[in-house]
């Protein structure tokens, strides 16, 4: 393992969850004692890792007391169960719940990134369903959505995405190699430099506990966004009153910058966007001043 996620993960713990005592990695910064208004929640993208963010934490801390994040099941540090889990858009906002109990938190901002986004407008619908749990009774307090596929009709899938998505995506788990995975996540971060360096992080983070040979399971939240999506997650977005910031990068080769037009023009009207201009998918890994200094303009 990569000498910067062995020191990730030595400043985070473990959390227990659901009956098959499924271990969750978690990660905080701050002070726990801190209020919901000055809580950041973070969610992670596919394929990557609660690491994704390390380059923007401390940038992040001058506007929030207390910063939670945590590898959703069959990322990263986290389990990456075959059975008993079936990576479904609601199991991974149930697992986001219980993270946030078992910390003791009451609301907070959430900001999101990728499939994190999927999972955030979830937890929005569950939020105007009057369907938060009592405990979470500060609410939430604004929700950034970065760089994901969040109107599934835009998106550009790559191929090795809609290889996986396919009958024949479990066949996928033994074809991965380094060289296409690379292939893959340059293609999708689009025009804008990702260092060779970031890849080899994503890829180490993809081969814990033979993470890559899953991917066919994990990405399957995108079949719930195609069912999902026009019915539930839209709507809740459209009628929301929260304080909502879409930040995207303008060369975003999967997610692509249409996607952020198409949210603020026809879904949220009253959201703030932000286009962070030559600016890819991988934003916080690539260009994580660039990205701190367009996300942190909201919340100022």
């Amino acid at each position: 393992m990569l000498a910067e996620l062995e020191d990730w993960k030595s400043k985070g713990d473990f959390i227990s969850y659901g009956p098959f005592r499924h271990q969750l990695f978690v990660i905080e910064f701050g002070a726990k004692s801190a209020s919901s208004e000055k809580t950041l929640l973070l969610l992670h993208g596919f394929p990557e890792s609660s690491y994704s963010y390390h380059a923007v934490i401390d940038g992040l801390l001058r506007f929030f007391d207390r910063i939670i994040l945590f590898d959703m099941l069959g990322y990263g540090f986290s389990d990456k169960p075959l059975e008993g889990y079936t990576y479904s858009l609601f199991e991974q906002a149930d697992t986001v719940f219980q993270i946030w109990q078992q910390l003791g938190v009451h609301g907070g901002h959430l900001l999101a990134h990728d499939m994190g986004d999927s999972v955030a407008t979830e937890v929005l619908a569950r939020s105007e369903s009057d369907l938060l749990p009592a405990w979470f009774s500060d609410g939430l307090q604004s929700i950034t959505f970065t760089n994901g596929s969040m109107v599934l009709d835009l998106a550009d899938l790559r191929v090795t995405q809609k290889l996986l998505l396919s009958r024949f995506g479990h066949l996928m788990k033994n074809m991965t190699t380094f060289k296409l995975f690379e292939q893959q996540v340059r293609s999708a971060h689009g025009n804008s430099k990702l260092s060779d360096h970031d890849i080899q992080i994503l890829w180490a983070s993809n081969q814990i506990q033979n993470g890559r040979q899953k991917t066919y399971l994990t990405i399957q939240y995108l079949n719930d966004r195609k069912r999902f999506e026009k019915t539930r997650w839209l709507p809740a977005l459209s009628q929301t009153k929260l304080p909502i910031h879409i930040c995207w990068g303008s060369d975003d080769a999967v997610a692509n910058v249409k996607m952020a037009y198409y949210l603020k023009e026809h879904i949220c009207k009253d959201a703030t966007l932000t286009i962070m201009k030559g600016l890819g998918h991988f934003c916080q890994l690539a260009s994580p001043d660039i990205w701190l200094k367009h996300i942190s303009a909201f919340y100022k």
